[in-house]
């Protein structure tokens, strides 16, 4: 049972929920009603196994920055519980599964969006997080690819439509990477990270920042309404939905608080659920 614990925390597995939730979303939009048990199951459990090596990949190239964070260091690598050749071993077979599961469920697409995911943000951000707090940007690219993923593995192709769910959550990443950024600032700066805009410290700056880029999410939630893929009702959604994320961002804004930074990192937790389920709610 501990050496499965050990695995579980390797792997993430409550981190990839998140990110397979958005994934089965995206297929559901995608397919509306159409949408099959068969195909669904197989993106879902190949998503865990990929997501699941993508944080192996993670905690492998950081197992001594985990060793210098307070949140971290308990981890089964920096703890001392699991050697490199079994986590290399554990990150490799997970991938390997999750691929095939990908592969028989769904589409070429969709494995190769998958592949595409799991090594950008192994191989290119993790690497880039000790470099630049342009890592940020570039791993939003492979933490939005999942919704692209979910929605390819309807029929194999994208559209306009999918265009927006990438850019929706390509947005959303800012806010929530850096409210997580603030609260675990200390942490992070403690491992050689700096993260926040401009690689400084948490304060006005930073704030305003992320209030500007959340404003951005309020045009391209309603965009699905305004070119017909789903009802007008679901701009309304958008608005609230962006305006309730907007608040904890004015409040940051005003009082540069590590409460608000918590506010703000909870909202975001709420927000892209609630958008992908609503999206695809009214779409059906």
């Amino acid at each position: 049972m501990d050496k499965l614990r050990d695995y579980a925390q390797f792997l993430k597995l409550r981190l990839a929920s998140l990110v397979v939730f958005s994934s089965a979303l995206g297929y559901l939009i995608a397919a509306g009603s159409a949408w099959d048990w068969q195909t669904l199951m197989g993106l879902t459990l190949g998503g865990f196994f990929i997501v699941g090596a993508s944080n192996g990949i993670n905690q492998i190239l950081e197992r001594e920055s985990d060793r210098l964070m307070h949140r971290t260091r308990k981890r089964p690598m920096p703890d001392g519980r699991m050697k490199t050749g079994e986590a290399v071993l554990v990150a490799w077979c997970t991938a390997v599964v999750g691929i095939g599961l990908i592969y028989y469920s769904t589409h070429v697409l969709t494995t190769i969006l998958s592949i595409m995911a799991m090594l950008s943000y192994g191989f290119v951000y993790t690497p880039m997080k000790r470099v630049s707090p342009v890592a940020v940007f570039i791993g939003a690219f492979p933490g939005a690819l999942p919704v692209l993923i979910g929605y390819s593995a309807f029929n194999g192709h994208l559209n306009f439509e999918a265009g927006i769910l990438f850019l929706v959550q390509f947005i959303w990443q800012f806010p929530h990477f850096w409210s997580i950024a603030w609260v675990l600032h200390e942490d992070y700066t403690r491992a050689g990270f700096r993260l926040l805009p401009g690689g400084g410290d948490p304060g006005i700056f930073v704030a305003r920042y992320i209030l500007f880029i959340t404003l951005f999410l309020i045009p391209v939630g309603i965009a699905p309404a305004f070119l017909g893929y789903t009802p007008y009702g679901f701009a309304v959604l958008s608005v609230i939905m962006a305006v309730a994320f907007l608040y904890p961002c004015w409040k940051l804004v005003q009082q540069q608080q590590m409460m608000q930074a918590r506010k703000l990192m909870l909202a975001s937790f709420v927000y892209l659920p609630v958008m992908q389920l609503g999206h695809w709610l009214f779409k059906i």
